[in-house]
C-alpha cells in the first residue's frame, strides 16, 4: 500500500515541474559567495527544487490555460526514463559538490571538506520540497475552489485568473499581515529579552565616570547587553599605554540604549549630556557611530583607533533595535534612519559651535546595517560650509544609496567590486589589499572610504540577479570569489539571499566579518596619526593574535 501511495504521488507530479526542479536542484550546489553547510545547502537545495517545480508546473498550466496543442501524455516506460536521467543529474551535481564547496574554501584559507554528506543533504531537500509542495498545493486548491464558485457568474478563463489571484491575495495577507507580524513580534520579543539579560561586569564594578557607573547620566540597567559590553569591553589607559611604552589617555565610549529614553531625540540629547559629560569634545577624535541592528559596535573597528590615537579618542552610539541586522534590512530597512539623523544632527549642532581650532576632529561609522543608516544620517548639502572630516562605512548593504551612486557612476576602468571613484579625492574603496594610496588625487577636506570584501553577500545581493548577471560577476573577480561561480537565472538570486543569512558565519577577513587589519588601513588614511610602518606592522601583529598586547 506505501508503494502504491508513493507511486500515486509521483504520477500526481508535473513533468515539466518535476524536470525542472532536478534541474534547479542540481544547478543550487554550484558556488557561490559563501561556503554552505549540508544542513544550509538541503535548505537551500529543496527550495530551488521547489521553486525550478513551481515555474515548471507554471508554466504547463499556462500552455492549457491558452488551450495550445499538448502532446499526448507520456507513457511509463519514457516516465520513468525522466526520473532516472533526473537521478543521474542529482548524483552527478552531489558527486561534484564537495570540489565546488572547496573552490570557496581554500581561497580563505578554511579546511576542505571531504565529504558534502549527499544523504543528510538530499534527505534536508526532500523535506524542505515537500513542505514547499505542500504550500503550492494549498495554493491550487484554494484558486481552484475560487475558480469554481466564480465560473458561476464570469467566463471560464476569466474565473481561473481570479481564482489564482484570490489565492495570491489570501497568502499574501496571510504572510504579511498574519505571520510575518508573528514571526517579527516573538523575534523582536525574543531579542528584547536577551537584550536584558545583566553580564559581567555588573553595574557596582563599574567605574564612576564611565557611561553607565555611578556619575553617568545614562542608567546601567536601561544599556542593554550590547550597550553594557561595549563601554566595558574596550583598552583601558594602561593597555594602550603598555603597548607604546607612553603616557595615555583613558577612551570615551557613550553609549545610550533603547531603555535609556522614550523617544530617538530623547536618546540623542541624553548621549550628547553623556558625551560632554565625559569630555568627549576635548578629545583629539570624535566618532558618531550607527551600530548594527541588534545594537553591536564592532570592536575590531574602534579598538584599533584607540590605540593608534593613543587613547584620544571619544565616540558616541544610540541603539535603535533587536533585532539582526539582516532581518531589519530585509523587512524593516528604514528603522534606524530617524535614531541616526537624530544623533548625527544633535552632535554635529553641538560641535559646530565649538572653535575650529580646539574641537575635535568628527568621524561617522557605520558597519552593515549601521553603514546605512549612517551615509543617510548626515546630509551633505547641509554641511557644504562647516563639513565633518570623514566616514568610514565598512559592508554596506545593497540598499545603501549614496554607496549604490557611486558605485554605478565609478570610472570605467574599475570593476563593481572595487570601484574608483573620479580623482579619489573625496570617496575611495578598499578591501583585503589596501588600495587606499592608488587614487589619482590628494585626500580632500572630507574623507569617505568604504571597506568591502568581494565575498559580502549583504554588500552584493541583486534582486536582478535573478535575471542577469551582476556587475561584479563580469570581467575580473574579486580576489575571494570562487572562479567556479557561475551566474544561473533564478538560482543565483536564491543563493545570494541563503549567503546574506549567513554572512556572519565566514571566518575574518571574508564576507561579513571585517579584520582589524583592514580597520587599521582604513583609519591611518582618514584620521592619518603620527605612526611609523613598523608600528602599524606590529599594531596589526597583535590584532591578528601574533603579538600579545
Amino acid at each position: 500500500m506505501a508503494r502504491s501511495a508513493a507511486w500515486k504521488f509521483l504520477r500526481s507530479l508535473s513533468v515539466t515541474g518535476t524536470i525542472l526542479a532536478v534541474v534547479f536542484f542540481a544547478a543550487s550546489l554550484t558556488p557561490s559567495l559563501m561556503p554552505r553547510s549540508y544542513q544550509v545547502q538541503g535548505l537551500l537545495s529543496g527550495l530551488c527544487a521547489a521553486v525550478g517545480y513551481l515555474i515548471g508546473a507554471g508554466l504547463a498550466w499556462l500552455w492549457r490555460y491558452l488551450e495550445l496543442p499538448s502532446a499526448r501524455k507520456l507513457h511509463v516506460p519514457i516516465e520513468v526514463a525522466v526520473c532516472i536521467a533526473g537521478l543521474v543529474i542529482a548524483v552527478a551535481s552531489l558527486w561534484h559538490a564537495v570540489e565546488w564547496q572547496n573552490s570557496i574554501r581554500t581561497l580563505w584559507h578554511m579546511v576542505p571538506l571531504e565529504t558534502a554528506y549527499p544523504y543528510r543533504l538530499a534527505a534536508i531537500a526532500i523535506l524542505a520540497f515537500l513542505a514547499a509542495l505542500a504550500i503550492g498545493r494549498a495554493f491550487g486548491w484554494i484558486a481552484t475552489r475560487s475558480s469554481s464558485f466564480l465560473v458561476r457568474y464570469v467566463p471560464r478563463r476569466v474565473s481561473l485568473i481570479l481564482g489564482v489571484l484570490a489565492a495570491a491575495a489570501l497568502f499574501w495577507s496571510l504572510g504579511q499581515g498574519v505571520l510575518l507580524k508573528l514571526a517579527l513580534d516573538m523575534t523582536d520579543a525574543s531579542f528584547k529579552q536577551l537584550d536584558a539579560l545583566l553580564e559581567e561586569p555588573d553595574a557596582p564594578s563599574v567605574p564612576g565616570s564611565v557611561t553607565g557607573g555611578a556619575s553617568s547620566l545614562v542608567s546601567w540597567d536601561g544599556l542593554g547587553r550590547q550597550g553594557r559590553h561595549y563601554v566595558t569591553s574596550g583598552p583601558r589607559a594602561e593597555d594602550i599605554g603598555r603597548f607604546w611604552s607612553t603616557e595615555a589617555l583613558e577612551p570615551v565610549r557613550v553609549y545610550v540604549g533603547l531603555n535609556n529614553a522614550d523617544s530617538p531625540q530623547e536618546r540623542a540629547t541624553l548621549a550628547l549630556q553623556e558625551l560632554q559629560r565625559q569630555g568627549g569634545f576635548q578629545r583629539q577624535v570624535l566618532v558618531v557611530i550607527a551600530p548594527t541592528g541588534t545594537g553591536w559596535v564592532d570592536a575590531a573597528a574602534m579598538d584599533p583607533l584607540e590605540y593608534l590615537h593613543r587613547g584620544d579618542v571619544a565616540s558616541v552610539a544610540v541603539q535603535y533595535s533587536y533585532l539582526a541586522s539582516w532581518l531589519s534590512l530585509l523587512v524593516e530597512p528604514d528603522n534606524g534612519r530617524e535614531t541616526t539623523r537624530a544623533l548625527f544632527t544633535t552632535i554635529y549642532s553641538y560641535w559646530r559651535t565649538l572653535p575650529k581650532d580646539t574641537r575635535p576632529a568628527l568621524y561617522l561609522y557605520g558597519l552593515s546595517l549601521g553603514a546605512l543608516n549612517s551615509e543617510a544620517s548626515a546630509d551633505i548639502y547641509d554641511m557644504v560650509g562647516d563639513p565633518f572630516h570623514g566616514a568610514l562605512w565598512a559592508g554596506p548593504p545593497f540598499r545603501s544609496t549614496r554607496w549604490r551612486s557611486v558605485t554605478e557612476q565609478r570610472n570605467a576602468d574599475s570593476p563593481a567590486w572595487l570601484p574608483r571613484f573620479r580623482d579619489g579625492s573625496v570617496v575611495r574603496f578598499t578591501n583585503q589589499d589596501n588600495h587606499l594610496d592608488e587614487a589619482a588625487a590628494p585626500w580632500g577636506p572630507l574623507r569617505i572610504i568604504y571597506l568591502q570584501y568581494a565575498s559580502d553577500p549583504v554588500t552584493f545581493f541583486e534582486t536582478g540577479s535573478a535575471f542577469g548577471a551582476p556587475e561584479w560577476m563580469r570581467g575580473q573577480r574579486g580576489p575571494d570569489v570562487s572562479p567556479a561561480f557561475r551566474w544561473i537565472p533564478v538560482i543565483t538570486m536564491l543563493q545570494l539571499l541563503f549567503d546574506m543569512m549567513t554572512a556572519t558565519e565566514s571566518p575574518t577577513g571574508f564576507g561579513h566579518v571585517y579584520a582589524a587589519d583592514h580597520y587599521i588601513d582604513c583609519w591611518i588614511a582618514m584620521t592619518a596619526p603620527s605612526i611609523q610602518p613598523s608600528e602599524v606592522t606590529r599594531l596589526k601583529d597583535m590584532f591578528g593574535g601574533k603579538l600579545a598586547p
